[in-house]
């Protein structure tokens, strides 16, 4: 696995690569923010509360506007996890679904502990972030996947029954590996899944979401991103409901204006497929980034999870710019979402000026240590 090879990194790239990073995380944060008040209300509960348009505006939820849920707390610990694979490399260690089941771990940590414990010197800098203890209900199959050091994998998965949304919420960070080949990507995101939603569905649902993310911020259309996720997806087993999920959502872009109904439609059961195949049809048919998240959200199925997956599609596709300025205003933990994406995209181009077999910046370890 390469974590370059391919990606030529002069400086209008590297500005384009890091728009697009920020745009990813703070996209699907301001969808999970959106969605999050009303979520599970259904579309009337929603009008009732919200006036017959819906949700158009951040309203309160956990006593704040602009507050994220578990989705974004993980996305993020998903970012964190896969910068200390590529600063673990230098000691020959290249395994980046344990660096991303410690980071996962490290997030199970906050929804017990009251606060930061500065014992643990191996946490790095995102599990001393105070605001990311809040426990924002996370599911049974997340808590219960991390409820021990044992890792899910393929072939001993964790949850073989959870076939919901939730991993593949947090897999938007691993499209943005840009420098890897399409087919690793999917086989990460498949693999980090398992660790807490291993029924198929719920695997390849991350695996294809995160290979949509990385075609749109390589610069693909959405179309063409989606096409080759169907590609990707074509040869795995268990990929059908997924596949006709896909195929759905592009088949009802063509069907006359948006309208919650046919969002409700495509989310149908809210499997992870569904929700991920309603995410694209949100992020085919806005108008812009605005309109594709009020979409997400005013439905009958999981509001905060479809509005964060079309976030960080709408995201990596425009980049940072095209996000609603005063929604971005009030977004819980914007100034963490912010440093850490800005890590990120320096460890993705710059990472051999960071550390290296010769010797590392002290700093840069500190933030993410080699330890944990």
């Amino acid at each position: 696995m390469s974590a370059t090879a391919g990606a030529v990194w002069g400086r209008p790239e590297q500005q384009d690569f890091r728009s697009r990073v920020r745009g990813t995380l703070l996209g699907a944060a301001l969808g999970d923010a959106l969605g999050a008040p009303v979520d599970g209300a259904g579309i009337d509960g929603i009008r009732e509360a919200h006036g017959p348009e819906g949700v158009v505006d951040l309203a309160p939820a956990y006593g704040r506007r602009g507050a994220v849920t578990h989705l974004t707390q993980l996305t993020l610990f998903s970012v964190d996890g896969l910068i200390r694979a590529q600063v673990r490399r230098d000691t020959g260690a290249w395994h980046p679904p344990t660096d991303v089941h410690r980071a996962y771990l490290r997030w199970a940590a906050t929804q017990r502990d009251w606060g930061p414990d500065e014992r643990r010197k191996d946490d790095g800098w995102l599990a001393r972030e105070e605001w990311l203890y809040a426990r924002r209900d996370p599911t049974r199959a997340l808590l219960l996947g991390l409820g021990d050091e044992t890792m899910g994998t393929l072939e001993a998965p964790k949850n073989t029954d959870a076939a919901g949304p939730e991993a593949a919420a947090r897999s938007a960070p691993f499209g943005l590996l840009v420098g890897w080949e399409p087919q690793l990507v999917v086989q990460l995101a498949v693999e980090c899944a398992a660790q807490t939603h291993g029924h198929p569905t719920a695997c390849l649902a991350a695996g294809a979401y995160a290979v949509i993310v990385h075609g749109l911020a390589l610069g693909d259309g959405l179309d063409g991103a989606v096409q080759r996720a169907l590609g990707m997806l074509a040869a795995r087993p268990g990929q059908q409901p997924v596949s006709d999920a896909l195929q759905r959502a592009l088949g009802a872009v063509r069907q006359g204006l948006p309208s919650p109904a046919r969002v409700a439609e495509l989310v149908g059961e809210g499997t992870a497929g569904q929700v991920v195949s309603a995410a694209v049809y949100c992020a085919f048919v806005g108008d812009d980034v605005r309109q594709g998240l009020r979409l997400a959200v005013n439905q009958d199925g999981p509001s905060a999870a479809t509005a964060a997956l079309t976030g960080g599609l709408l995201g990596a596709l425009h980049g940072e710019t095209a996000l609603p300025p005063a929604w971005l205003a009030e977004l819980e933990g914007r100034p963490t979402i912010l440093e850490l994406a800005d890590d990120f995209a320096i460890e993705m181009t710059q990472g051999p000026a960071l550390h290296g077999p010769a010797g590392a910046a002290p700093g840069w370890l500190a933030r993410y240590p080699r330890g944990g």
